[in-house]
């Protein structure tokens, strides 16, 4: 059962899933690809627009959306040979609008510094690639926040494996009982944490559709996090 009041637990640390919890990941996703497609198609592609990003969206769902290579499959897919012009061109799009729009949630930084007040510890677990997720954190100025970064390569194992979150637990220095696992995707961030004990809260502004998690706790904005610890 869905807790929706929240209740005063003894938590010593909170632990964020970061693409679509603390920043909105699939929105930047598509707004830098229609970028990228843009200049595509500027620089000779033959497509439309809306069946060019169909096609680069199914590879995403395909390959994985960390994909480095996914404008290059693309090509192949699309047309059957790989244009350098038009790569660059889409490339260089993707990453300069990437690099405007990463932003957190609005109240991210509001709640990281109230929870740092409240001498909570603070991690990251993600299951993207290392240098992107710091960068990711770099970009929004959050950098400093985090007391531990997991990353992919740390385990090599993707949630809802355990190994992440042991991972985790082992740089805070803490049991499960005593964090909170704060994520958008209830088959990996919620159920992963559940197998280990953890308190395990979703992020329901990260992922609108689904109504029914088995969590303890459900927010609609991350502030909602400061009722809760």
């Amino acid at each position: 059962m869905l807790v929706t009041i929240y209740q005063s637990v003894m938590i010593k640390a909170i632990i964020f899933d970061l693409d679509n919890t603390l920043i909105d990941f699939i929105k930047m996703k598509r707004i830098s690809c229609e970028a990228a497609i843009t200049a595509m198609i500027d620089a000779g592609l033959s497509l439309e627009k809306e069946n060019a990003l169909s096609i680069l969206f199914n590879l995403y769902d395909k390959y994985g959306m960390e994909d480095p290579r996914i404008f290059q499959k693309f090509l192949d897919s699309a047309v059957g040979n790989i244009d350098y012009k038009i790569l660059a061109s889409g490339i260089v799009a993707y990453r300069k609008v990437r690099s405007g729009f990463l932003e957190p949630y609005p109240h991210v930084i509001y709640t990281l510094i109230k929870l740092r007040e409240r001498g909570k510890k603070l991690a990251i677990v993600t299951d993207a690639p290392r240098i992107k997720a710091w960068i990711r954190l770099a970009s929004m100025r959050l950098i400093d926040f985090f007391d531990a970064v997991v990353t992919f390569e740390d385990t090599l194992h993707n949630k809802p494996s355990s190994l992440p979150f042991i991972a985790t637990l082992k740089k805070l220095a803490l049991k499960p009982s005593e964090c909170l696992m704060v994520g958008d995707w209830p088959e990996r961030d919620i159920e992963g944490a559940k197998k280990l004990g953890l308190k395990t809260c979703f992020a329901s502004y990260g992922n609108p559709k689904i109504k029914n998690v088995d969590a303890d706790y459900r927010i609609n904005d991350i502030m909602e996090i400061l009722d809760i610890v």
